[in-house]
């Protein structure tokens, strides 16, 4: 039994939570979102609260309900609260800037690095070296922290790279004479 998948999600003040059969739509004071809920498992909504269950007892019954309910609590996050996500740019003349729709990454290429924001998307350059993703859906804003990472990822020597904020890089010692 599925220890995640069985706890009910919540549904706080202002959300309305609109289900047609496997379609579930979440609407906040953030946006609207959709999902379209795998046939395996079976959504419900009882006492301000929504429930989903396997339909079955087969294993992929088993492993998509956590899935979705964890895909269902994270859209009524996402409507309420919003995800957010902190890059750093640490190295000499590594830097970063908005102009426009699009964000300027001078990673020190021979050329700029230019990303354009996706809809849904907000990008703030607090600093030149501190860059703040934020969205309604976690999933896009991840895969938007991870693009921009992976333009320059930090290497090990030095450090010198796009880092999420708070994260540890494994240092390696440099050559000896």
């Amino acid at each position: 039994m599925s220890r995640v998948g069985k706890n009910p999600v919540a549904v706080p003040n202002g959300v309305t939570i609109d289900l047609k059969e496997q379609d579930i739509k979440v609407k906040g004071p953030k946006g609207e979102m959709a999902l379209a809920v795998h046939p395996k498992v079976s959504v419900s909504i009882e006492n301000g609260a929504i429930t989903v269950a396997p339909n079955t007892k087969d294993l992929e019954s088993r492993a998509l309900w956590a899935t979705m309910q964890r895909r269902i609590a994270n859209m009524v996050q996402g409507v309420t609260e919003g995800f957010s996500k902190n890059l750093e740019i640490e190295g000499v003349g590594y830097r970063c800037n908005l102009q426009g729709k699009e964000l300027v990454l001078q990673l020190g290429f021979s050329h700029d690095v230019r990303y354009a924001i996706p809809e849904g998307i907000t990008i703030v350059v607090e600093k030149q070296t501190q860059i703040k993703i934020s969205g309604i859906d976690k999933e896009q804003v991840g895969q938007v922290a991870a693009e921009i990472r992976g333009y320059r990822p930090p290497e090990p020597y030095k450090g010198k790279g796009v880092r999420y904020a708070g994260e540890y890089i494994l240092r390696k010692e440099g050559k000896k004479k």
